[in-house]
């Protein structure tokens, strides 16, 4: 059978880790897979390092890895797939909104033939604006993705580690797993699984993060917000080409135009709108190009805490 990677991104999670790990190994240990958790502290500023090093002592299935600083929650999915040993990788939240007991729902759908399968949750237990702008974020993931599947996207993820293969090669500082995830296959699907309240903490995606994500996902994995910039330039190319027509036709039928400034001066504004829209696009992706030239990497690690080195540093 298939062996298994767990990869948890940690952000100020002491307090969850430890029951975390209590769920998680009883449910992989039932699946008869070997398997491995892969814990990244992603630049906590409380004791999650001092919590992974102390489970890693004693759970010999547990690795932690150590990043520099706070990178965010893809770039640190992104080190753990890379560090991944077996034959697939399942990503979840250090939270316990995810169950660790829906596992089998992913590794069965998966089993059917598909390369990615997501877990959606039955009903997310979020407020309202951490959803509208979860829904923002699934907007601009569908352009790269197709609607149904990004509908269905959530942190509770399985695929196979063959598809990081796609994405060996990216450095880029902007990190999105689901659309990296892209570049390795079309094959994907999705289950229905519970999703629980947090026993502890706050989430730390707030709505403008949220919304900052969506933006760098549109700017640096798609063109359509440039396409839809040519579009705008377009559209208003032939609403002035109207104005024009409207106007000649009028002074030759007529004999005389449109008199007074406050038309002359609204159409002008809607072109210098429009240009001053295209050219905000464009910058933005001149500056997604300019922060890959300085070849900026998706993160750095600090240390790494596995099970050897707990055993050698036993007395």
């Amino acid at each position: 059978m298939n062996s298994l990677s767990i990869v948890v991104p940690v952000y100020n999670s002491e307090g969850s880790l430890p029951l975390l790990i209590e769920r998680l190994e009883p449910a992989l240990t039932g699946l008869e897979r070997d398997y491995e958790i892969i814990l990244v502290n992603d630049g906590s500023r409380d004791r999650s390092w001092e919590v992974i090093e102390a489970l890693v002592e004693t759970h010999p299935h547990v690795r932690g890895i150590n990043l520099m600083r706070n990178y965010g929650q893809h770039n640190a999915l992104l080190c753990g797939i890379r560090a991944a040993h077996h034959d697939i990788i399942i990503t979840l939240d250090d939270d316990l909104q995810n169950p660790p007991e829906e596992i089998p729902k992913l590794l069965a759908k998966l089993d059917e033939g598909f390369d990615v399968v997501y877990g959606t949750p039955q009903k997310q237990q979020h407020g309202l604006w951490r959803d509208m702008a979860s829904t923002i974020t699934k907007l601009a993931l569908q352009g790269a993705m197709g609607a149904e599947t990004a509908r269905k996207v959530s942190a509770f993820r399985a695929f196979r580690t063959q598809v990081r293969e796609a994405f060996a090669s990216y450095r880029s500082a902007f990190v999105s797993i689901d659309v990296l995830l892209t570049w390795g296959t079309t094959r994907f699907a999705a289950v229905t699984v519970q999703h629980d309240p947090r026993r502890m903490g706050v989430s730390n995606y707030t709505f403008r993060k949220l919304v900052t994500l969506a933006l760098n996902m549109m700017t640096g994995f798609s063109t359509w917000p440039l396409q839809l910039a040519s579009l705008i330039g377009f559209g208003f190319t032939l609403f002035g080409i109207g104005v024009l027509v409207w106007v000649l036709g009028r002074y030759l039928i007529l004999g005389y135009s449109v008199p007074g400034f406050p038309f002359l001066a609204s159409v002008i504004t809607i072109f210098a709108g429009a240009q001053l829209f295209a050219l905000g696009i464009m910058g933005e992706y001149l500056a997604r190009m300019y922060s890959r030239t300085m070849d900026k990497p998706s993160y750095a690690i600090r240390e790494h805490a596995h099970p050897a080195m707990a055993e050698n540093n036993r007395p």
